[in-house]
């Protein structure tokens, strides 16, 4: 930091710079600080920190947080401005946000992510206009780091270089851009850099005149032609021409744009016409011409760009864009800033398109010359988030990934080998989502042992379908029988709790595309068919099959709801009758079900394969009704029970799932098995489908010594 003077709130406020600041954020400011000289150091920084961001069009929320960040708070704390002007304390946040990002680009040095990190800058500011702030903060650093030592000059440079530079250039702000990257090169490369700039100086006074000559002779072509253009001399950037220089392997005297004019004019007719004046002037090289107005560039940036043989037979580059686009070019996204001044719907339409572009740029790798290069994620930055390796190694993954997709994004056979995770320090499940800025640490065993049940969707172990894969192939590679006989156990233990085990396979083989149970087998255990689709599909066709019985008990022949205190059913051909659920099948919305028509009870619903209800439709099958489910119901009661390892925690963490589940404990009991390493637990439930009751069923069945969970 550069050693000045305090800097007098009252005179930063009164500058030039912060005119755009409003009266009510003014005076707020002012009683905050009272007439205190607010020590904020370094006041020629913040004064040019100021003034690049009113040149970028800056409203006067970013400035007061600007500013703000730069001075301690006062005595009282900023406590009410905040409330106030809640915009400009979530630049505040943002603003402090980032120094996290700065603090891993220290940690990590030169094997930082410059890429991920410049992705989880935008992933941790709720408020882009940060972005500029920062930018324009740091172009002050670099201006007055003469005075540095030379270790903090070079630190400060390899920020700017790998995150300051490379965000202007994505946001098109090159009036920012060419600035932070020359000031990078000085400090990082110093020999080279001083080199170009005396071959430059030693040939400045020619090439000034000869561009003086060519502004001269096409601003009369031009007018010639009735075309209304300004024309001037375009200044060169040391960096800019050290990378072509690179790029081409050639010395400084064969690059083209070393003499370049810039040609500006009203509308977009009038580039192409200024275009033929200078075609018709001076010979084009056709390998030189680029039309980004008719192929804009991916950050909106336009202009015609054109090389010709000009005077005295030199090479001459020419720029042609309107008014308009220069400032476009010169300011970018912060074109947009006075969008909320404007008010009009254009004007907030094109900001929110600017905006959405904003967010999703930073999807694309790699820098290319003057913009972004490959293509786009078809994701904005908000599906994504950015999670950190013990090691401050950025990781983007998608929305609601999890610790195993973490796993399995750093190494396949680290996700093979996982057991267990920590999320900054604390020990969390396999199924914990993720958020942007979690430091994430992986446990891991000797071998490598997937489980089946990571590929069963309602699990909720893995969100990225690219994980999944590489689990799908791990099982691919067993043998045919061991797949074969996991998806039968996986399959049988889901359809024994939904209560339909043992029924026939072969009506849901098409379905699947299968030619046998085996083969459905398969693609269970190989996560491709989940068990909780085989179980609904079954279900479904039963109800299907089932034929409408004939009561003998005809009221009318419309179909009627009736309510009861839980529910509404359907029930044909019978009116203003109780209904209720039976006790001892205890049915759940969705399932198969049927009515019987009981003595003074009214009409009792149960499950078709309920012992109690095959016994009673056997010696009166007139009493049998048909039922279906009405609208959705308040919850059904069922009976769970659960069979696992005794060990400290198990009832809570079942009571933690069944929570997470959203559903209703009615009451829970426990009992030690004969063999004293064992406990059963039996709970009574409140669901609202068998859908739900499943996902259930199945995380209780997941927790570790659990052996079943199952309906009783």
């Amino acid at each position: 930091m550069v050693n000045a003077a305090p800097a007098n709130l009252d005179a930063l406020l009164s500058s030039p710079s912060a005119s755009a600041v409003a009266e009510p954020l003014r005076r707020a400011l002012q009683a905050a600080y009272g007439t205190e000289a607010a020590p904020c150091s370094a006041q020629a920084l913040i004064e040019a920190t100021l003034d690049t961001l009113a040149k970028l069009g800056a409203d006067g929320e970013t400035i007061a947080a600007a500013l703000l960040h730069d001075c301690p708070p006062p005595e009282g704390g900023l406590g009410d401005i905040e409330r106030k002007f809640p915009a400009v304390a979530a630049l505040l946040e943002g603003q402090n946000a980032a120094s996290q990002v700065w603090s891993l680009h220290a940690e990590r040095g030169s094997h930082a992510s410059n890429e991920g990190l410049r992705r989880l800058l935008l992933a941790i500011v709720r408020d882009l206009r940060v972005v500029p702030i920062l930018l324009a903060r740091q172009l002050s650093r670099m201006r007055h780091a003469a005075s540095m030592p030379a270790a903090e000059q070079r630190a400060l440079a390899e920020l700017t270089r790998d995150i300051h530079a490379p965000l202007a250039n994505r946001l098109g702000i090159w009036q920012l851009k060419w600035e932070l990257e020359d000031l990078a090169f000085r400090y990082l490369e110093p020999d080279t850099y001083k080199q170009i700039a005396r071959l430059l100086d030693e040939k400045r006074g020619d090439r000034e005149r000869y561009i003086e000559s060519v502004k001269q002779t096409l601003q009369q072509a031009m007018a010639t032609q009735g075309v209304k253009a300004d024309v001037a001399g375009r200044p060169k950037h040391i960096y800019s021409i050290w990378k072509k220089m690179r790029r081409k392997d050639v010395p400084i005297s064969e690059l083209y744009d070393l003499r370049a004019v810039r040609v500006l004019v009203d509308d977009i007719a009038s580039c192409y016409a200024a275009l033929g004046v200078v075609h018709s002037t001076w010979a084009p090289i056709p390998s030189e011409f680029d039309d980004y107005i008719a192929r804009p560039k991916r950050n909106d940036y336009r202009s015609l760009h054109t090389a010709v043989i000009g005077p005295e037979g030199k090479t001459l580059e020419v720029q042609i864009r309107t008014f308009e686009m220069h400032r476009q070019a010169e300011l970018g996204v912060a074109a947009h800033w006075k969008y909320k001044e404007v008010g009009s719907q254009s004007a907030d339409a094109a900001f929110d398109r600017k905006i959405a572009w904003m967010r999703k740029l930073l999807e694309a790798h790699g820098e290319g010359e003057g913009g972004l290069s490959g293509e786009f994620d078809n994701e904005l930055v908000e599906d994504r988030i950015y999670v950190l390796t013990p090691k401050g190694e950025v990781i983007d993954l998608p929305a609601g990934a999890t610790p195993l997709d973490f796993a399995y994004h750093v190494h396949t056979q680290v996700g093979h080998r996982c057991r267990g995770a920590k999320v900054d320090g604390r020990i969390v499940p396999l199924d914990h989502k993720l958020q942007t800025g979690d430091r994430v640490e992986i446990l891991t065993g000797k071998h490598a042992e997937p489980r089946r049940d990571w590929l069963i969707a309602s699990n909720g172990f893995l969100a990225s379908s690219r994980s999944r894969e590489k689990v799908r192939t791990w099982f691919h590679k067993l043998d045919r029988a061991r797949n074969e006989q996991e998806g039968k156990e996986l399959l049988d233990k889901e359809l024994r709790r939904l209560g339909v085990l043992g029924a026939d396979l072969a009506p849901v083989h098409e379905r699947f595309n299968v030619h046998s149970d085996g083969d459905l087998h398969v693609l269970v255990a190989l996560g491709d068919v989940g068990p909780h689709q085989v179980g609904r599909a079954l279900l479904e066709l039963e109800r299907a099959a089932e034929e409408p019985a004939s009561a003998t008990i005809q009221v009318s022949r419309a179909p009627r709801k009736i309510a009861n205190r839980t529910t509404e059913f359907t029930v044909e051909g019978v009116g203003n009758l109780l209904v209720q659920l039976a006790r001892c099948c205890q049915p759940v919305a969705g399932e198969p079900i049927v009515g019987y028509l009981t003595r003074g009870r009214g009409v009792t619903v149960h499950r078709p394969d309920c012992a109690s209800y095959l016994r009673l439709a056997a010696a009166q099958p007139q009493r049998v009704l048909p039922v279906e489910w009405g609208g959705k119901g308040g919850g059904y009661e069922v009976d769970v029970e659960v069979l696992a390892v005794d060990r400290k925690w198990l009832l809570k963490e079942v009571s933690n799932v069944i929570a997470q589940a959203n559903a209703h404990v009615t009451s829970i009991s426990s009992q030690l098995e004969r063999n004293g390493a064992h406990v059963r637990l039996r709970a009574r439930l409140r669901v609202n489908d068998y859908g739900q009751l499943s996902t259930l069923l199945g995380k209780l069945s997941a927790l570790a010594g659990v052996e079943h969970a199952q309906r009783s």
